[in-house]
């Protein structure tokens, strides 16, 4: 097991901050983090992801990885930068090699039991579960911790505050919430007290 995952099994919540915007990523960010929440997932989506991943890194308060890795090169970046684990929602054994260097962590997606398989093959360390939601949500989560009980699994995509219970009883060792937790319509209007109420939902209910 990589030594990173119990921290994250504590952290039960993973952000996954996409924007149209650094300015606005930052921004949820340290909503976030004041809000109690120290992992934050930033995808490549998010214009000069890796600059500001190399700004959010110099806070050893928090856990800074880089989401939707779409090769090696950008991997190596992220790395760099200081993200201390990749995602990608699919499976690219490219990622492996340089995320193995760093002694980062790796996960990959996969949706059903040859796709799991494929990610475990191409060095995941834990498999995202992406899009969640839209194929069963925690029941389809149970159904492959059936399959694969030694294998950590993180759903993403769908999960917010009210079903995070179901997908942990259903054997996920942690989740991402993109959505739920990071609103940029909230981001943009300045409206902190939403932003953070969301997180200290999702707080409050790992902690009943």
């Amino acid at each position: 097991m990589h030594p990173l995952i119990p921290r994250l099994r504590q952290a039960r919540v993973i952000p996954v901050v996409r924007t149209s915007t650094a300015a606005h990523a930052a921004t949820a960010v340290a909503w976030l983090r004041d809000a109690g929440i120290r992992v934050f997932e930033i995808t490549m989506t998010v214009p000069d992801a890796p600059a500001l991943i190399r700004d959010l890194a110099s806070d050893d308060d928090i856990l800074v990885g880089a989401g939707t890795v779409p090769d090696a090169a950008m991997a190596q970046a992220c790395l760099d930068a200081g993200a201390k684990f990749i995602v990608a929602p699919w499976v690219d054994p490219a990622l492996a090699a340089p995320v193995r260097d760093a002694g980062a962590c790796l996960m990959l997606g996969a949706l059903t039991p040859t796709e799991v398989r494929a990610a475990l093959a191409a060095g995941a360390d834990v498999v995202k579960v992406f899009p969640a939601s839209s194929v069963g949500g925690p029941a389809h989560v149970k159904a492959l911790r059936s399959v694969f009980p030694e294998v950590v699994f993180c759903p993403t995509g769908g999960v917010d505050a009210r079903n995070l219970p179901d997908y942990l009883a259903a054997g996920a060792a942690f989740v991402g919430i993109g959505g739920r937790l990071v609103d940029e319509s909230l981001i943009a209007a300045g409206d902190i007290a939403a932003v953070q109420r969301a997180a200290e939902d999702a707080l409050g209910i790992m902690r009943t």
